[in-house]
C-alpha cells in the first residue's frame, strides 16, 4: 500500500519509503555515494530529540543524517 511522495525529513520514525528522487544540487552525489539510491528502501531508525539528525537505515547499515540533508531527499512511503 502506498501513501504518497514527502521528503524523506517528514517521514516518522519506524516507518519506511522507497527513494524516488532528490533535489538537484551538489549533495545528491554525496548522497548517492552513501548509499541514497533512487529506488533504494529506506527505515527512519531515530530522531533525535530536538529532530536533528535523523538516523536511518539503508543498503544494510546505519547513516546519520542531518535534517537539511534530508530534506533533499523525495520518498514515497510503504
Amino acid at each position: 500500500m502506498k501513501k504518497g511522495i514527502m521528503k524523506l525529513s517528514s517521514l516518522a520514525t519506524g516507518k519506511s519509503a522507497v527513494i524516488i528522487e532528490f533535489e538537484k544540487d551538489d549533495l545528491h552525489i554525496k548522497l548517492m555515494e552513501m548509499g541514497c539510491v533512487p529506488g533504494e528502501t529506506v527505515k527512519i531508525e531515530k530522531i533525535a530529540p530536538l529532530g536533528d539528525p535523523i538516523s536511518i537505515m539503508v543498503a544494510g547499515y546505519n547513516l546519520s543524517l542531518r535534517k537539511t540533508e534530508a530534506d533533499h531527499i523525495w520518498v514515497e512511503e510503504i
